[in-house]
């Protein structure tokens, strides 16, 4: 047993890391594709040398990101049949769909047109050039609707039906892996990196100025990227809502686990700061809190758009209440989850000898208990309802950095526009400002990774929502091998990670020596 645990906790930490890796270099790549496109795109249309040398000093630092995230997103994709075998089976058919459809369609897009794109200025038409690419950023835009598609479904697995005969779930409708879910999730992620990427460009541009150097090439970056991220960041926004309505819909332990709340209430507040009681547990008395600034009924109107709506905490979850309408709501409690869920995981077992004794008749009786009790089925697992409660501190403060991040942004662009736009000259001048557009590139990517981990923590113990945890998902491997894979992959990403930094920032400063404005 105590292998198996260290195997589980070694193997969610070296998934967790490979992924906040690759989210380092893949929202970059989403944004500043469609930024070195439109810079194209005005270049073709202009013809003027000054918006080709923008193309192409913004096309490097695109295929320098490009070539660290494919490596990332390759040893990711294996770790599902390494480290997580029993999922790979569990669900196989299902979540390897998206994945196929994504290597085949996305992945060649990006490879094939992306080549002309980095290596066929002079060789291909300019007509041409542009054509590859747009459709470079749209492959790396596919690439991610597919894996976010599957991302989604476990989430909120729809369109599938378990087949015992098999013990592996089989997709009955492709069409239900877009749902509202898989839909938001996707705007949501690669709206977020146009944000990412229009604050890049915007801190890059204003090392420019820092230096003194290429003014005209700053302020027109500063401009298109401003305009670009920003748009980014609004829609972002509006998705982020679509995103937490979801969330309240199908998966409402997560958003208690994201504010923290224990006992809901009707008009609920929504907690703007606060510090987590590391000592709450849903089944004593502490208080959820050591302190809090709250918004009067703001979860309310955020996760159900109405300010006198009943949200339920995590007690209120696990004990089944909800009240929709004023109404109270039985759902299925928690202890009762668990009961049903060992009740299809023993008709299964009860199927498999029946079907190795012909005895069909065993076979019709336990399948039908099966798929009554089927929703539940990942409860079985579980010894006690605190099994299934998420990281409620970690999830708590990461969605607070991502709100409290993406406040800022908003209001990081709109400063940053006004002064390209209106105040040139003091934008070119002022050192405070070209040095808290440096420093916010960073903190760029520490709001993202904050939304990553909302989403998967927030999840937490499921690999599948409700129906498979992830002490059930992994591989029978030695707890020393994924320890020594660990240390390596962390060895090789930090490496890769620095590469990248040190190739970008020797080629930002080159071309600070440059002349780029013609």
């Amino acid at each position: 047993m105590d292998n198996l645990i260290t195997v589980v906790d070694w193997s969610r930490w070296q998934f967790a890391m490979t992924a906040i890796f690759h989210w380092l270099f893949v929202p970059l790549t989403l944004g500043l594709s469609v930024i070195v496109a439109i810079m194209e795109s005005i270049y073709l249309r202009t013809k003027s040398e000054k918006w080709l040398a923008s193309t192409k000093f913004w096309m490097t630092l695109l295929a320098i990101n490009f070539a660290i995230g494919v490596a990332t997103g390759i040893i990711l994709e294996f770790e599902f049949g390494t480290n997580w075998s029993n999922y790979s089976w569990f669900v196989g058919d299902i979540f390897g769909a998206p994945l196929a459809i994504e290597g085949i369609l996305a992945f060649f897009l990006e490879a094939t047109f992306g080549a002309v794109m980095f290596f066929g200025w002079g060789k291909v038409s300019p007509r041409f050039h542009l054509l590859s690419t747009w459709l470079t950023a749209i492959g790396a835009s596919i690439s991610a609707l597919w894996i976010l598609v599957a991302n989604a479904w476990m989430q909120y697995p729809v369109g599938m039906e378990f087949d015992p005969a098999q013990m592996r779930n089989v997709m009955v409708d492709f069409g239900a892996f877009f749902s509202a879910v898989a839909i938001n999730k996707f705007f949501h992620s690669v709206l977020s990196g146009w944000a990412l990427s229009g604050v890049f460009v915007i801190g890059v541009s204003c090392f420019f100025l820092w230096r003194r150097s290429n003014r005209d090439f700053a302020l027109r970056s500063i401009k298109v990227g401003g305009w670009f991220g920003l748009t980014g960041l609004l829609l972002c926004m509006w998705t982020g809502d679509g995103s937490a309505v979801e969330v309240t819909r199908t998966q409402p332990m997560k958003l208690a686990a994201m504010e923290g709340l224990y006992r809901g209430e009707s008009g609920q507040s929504l907690a703007v700061i606060g510090i987590v009681n590391p000592e709450k547990r849903y089944f004593n008395d502490e208080p959820p809190y050591l302190f809090e600034l709250s918004i009067p009924k703001g979860l309310s109107i955020l996760a159900r758009h109405d300010m006198n709506a009943f949200v339920p905490g995590i007690n209120d979850i696990i004990d089944g209440i909800d009240i929709v309408d004023g109404d109270t709501v039985r759902t299925v409690s928690y202890p009762e989850r668990i009961r049903r869920g060992k009740m299809a995981q023993n008709a299964l077992r009860e199927y498999s000898v029946a079907m190795e004794a012909g005895d069909t008749a065993a076979m019709q009786k336990a399948s039908a208990q099966l798929k009554a009790d089927f929703p539940y089925f990942g409860y079985g697992y579980f010894k006690s309802p605190s099994d299934a409660v998420p990281p409620v501190a970690l999830t708590f403060y990461a969605f607070r950095v991502m709100v409290g991040l993406g406040s800022y942004f908003l209001l990081f662009y709109i400063v940053a526009m006004m002064m390209a736009y209106r105040w040139p000259d003091a934008l070119c001048r002022q050192r405070w400002m070209q040095f808290v557009a440096m420093v916010s590139v960073p903190l760029m990517w520490i709001c993202s990774e904050a939304g990553w981990i909302v989403a998967e923590v927030g999840r937490q113990p499921w690999t599948v929502q409700d129906l498979l945890p992830t002490c059930a998902a992994i591989s029978n491997i030695p707890a020393s091998s994924v320890i020594v894979t660990f240390w390596m992959f962390a060895v090789i990403f930090t490496v890769l990670l620095a590469a990248e930094v040190s190739i970008m920032v020797k080629w930002i400063n080159k071309s600070t020596r440059k002349d780029l404005n013609k």
